[in-house]
């Protein structure tokens, strides 16, 4: 540095010289060049300390290559921070890159820093690449979906006659997630089919797809089709939560039903039913001594079938199934509460727990699974909130592989921060 001018605005204009002798080394022949061929002058961009911004001014020298064998006539002086042919420096472009992984806005970064957005988007696109690495195998694989966009129509090609063939696209990804581990989102792929999910294990490695021994996934037809083609030595385990919310889902058609059937309309506020609409899809520990009162009575007074409160009690005893998990997963204790939800269903005679019956039945083997094991899709669903929040700063995103390198490298930061500290305590 030669010397530092405060100008009235306020900018601090560094003048800078060249004081590395590797700088002077050729690009192609890595041999150090002593032939000055002229100067030049050069800006590159910087981080600002402090509220003002800095100016650098970086006189560096022209040389001539000599070796005959070397294929480049001449170059300018590099060094690590501010590489050749670079108008910012490398700690401005990690800067950058670090700020877009926290979860801000490109266009937001962009003008924090007073640089363009292709400035920002590049070097999130080199962070990515250096970051971003072929996931490890894990015994257990997360899937779920998030939604990318809205669905939109592209030209595919033309029909015999001329017409243009338009293509819906589908605006779900899939997401990997390591469950057990400290990996997070291990990849995306398009769509929520069958076929994505394998294409997307077929181009893992043979160690990856024979290390996993459970996929924790959603009750998802084209998914357990998936597992069962690629992966025929995993088992498969059906996240609780998504059964609950059957059982919702069947009490509140159940009251829906009800409702049409006595009243000739749908429900309204001053209907008991309606108002308790809420405490039928709370659990019963969670409801107290008044508020379950108010809404047994309420079911018991306004619905002379007997559906409703039928429906809630389904929902329990399913609960009470899925409970056991928490208590070690006993098989005496499963197949008796199994046997008692089951026995309530048939007996009840009520169409929608019918179904949800039917769909236990379906997914046992999966729910068994989960019961035995305890493992759950919790990391997958704080792994979409995490996607979500990508979405809602960017204001959405058209391109997909943006899309993918911002929300890999938001999922993983804390993981790969984690694993670069170097230890404190000698080992």
């Amino acid at each position: 540095m030669e010397c530092v001018a405060l100008t009235a605005l306020g900018v601090r204009i560094v003048q800078l010289v060249t004081d590395d002798p590797d700088a002077a080394r050729c690009p192609g022949c890595r041999v150090v060049s002593t032939s000055s061929k002229e100067w030049a002058l050069t800006r590159p961009k910087d981080l600002a300390v402090g509220d003002g911004s800095v100016l650098l001014q970086w006189r560096k020298r022209r040389l001539r290559c000599r070796t005959e064998v070397c294929p480049r006539q001449s170059f300018t002086e590099q060094v690590e921070q501010v590489p050749a042919g670079m108008r910012t420096t490398t700690r401005l472009r990690a800067a950058l890159a670090v700020a877009v992984e926290d979860g801000r806005d490109q266009s937001e970064v962009a003008a924090a820093h007073s640089v363009s957005w292709p400035t920002v988007a590049r070097a999130v696109v080199v962070h990515a690449e250096r970051e971003l690495v072929e996931p490890e195998p894990t015994p257990v694989l997360g899937m779920d979906e998030t939604r990318f966009g809205r669905p939109r129509w592209l030209p595919d090609g033309q029909h015999d006659d001329g017409r243009i063939r338009w293509q819906r696209t589908d605006p779900w990804e899939t997401g990997f997630v390591d469950i057990t581990g400290d990996q997070g989102l291990l990849g995306q792929v398009d769509g929520r089919t069958s076929a994505a999910v394998q294409a997307w294990l077929a181009q893992r490695s043979p160690a990856f797809r024979d290390g996993i021994e459970v996929v924790v996934i959603d009750p998802h037809a084209g998914y357990a089709a998936a597992i069962r083609t690629a992966l025929p030595d995993a088992a498969i385990a059906v996240d609780h939560f998504h059964l609950i919310m059957l059982a919702n889902a069947a009490v509140t058609a159940v009251r829906q039903r009800v409702t049409r059937e006595l009243l000739g309309r749908r429900g309204r506020a001053i209907d008991p039913a309606w108002a308790n609409r809420r405490l039928l899809l709370r659990g019963r520990e969670r409801l107290s001594p008044a508020a379950l009162t108010r809404m047994w009575n309420g079911c018991i007074d306004h619905d002379p079938t007997g559906a409703i409160l039928t429906a809630w009690i389904a929902k329990e005893e399913l609960r009470a199934l899925c409970a056991t998990a928490a208590d070690g997963g006993h098989r005496a204790d499963i197949h008796r509460r199994l046997w008692a939800f089951y026995s309530w269903c048939a007996d009840a005679q009520v169409p929608e727990l019918t179904t949800l019956a039917e769909t236990i039945e379906t997914w046992w083997p999966a729910i068994e699974v989960f019961l035995t094991t305890g493992l759950t899709n919790a990391r997958t669903e704080g792994t979409n909130r995490l996607i979500k929040q990508v979405k809602r700063a960017a204001c959405g995103f058209r391109n997909r592989d943006n899309y993918r390198r911002r929300v890999r490298l938001h999922c993983t930061r804390r993981t790969r921060r984690l694993s670069a500290r170097k230890p404190t305590v000698p080992a």
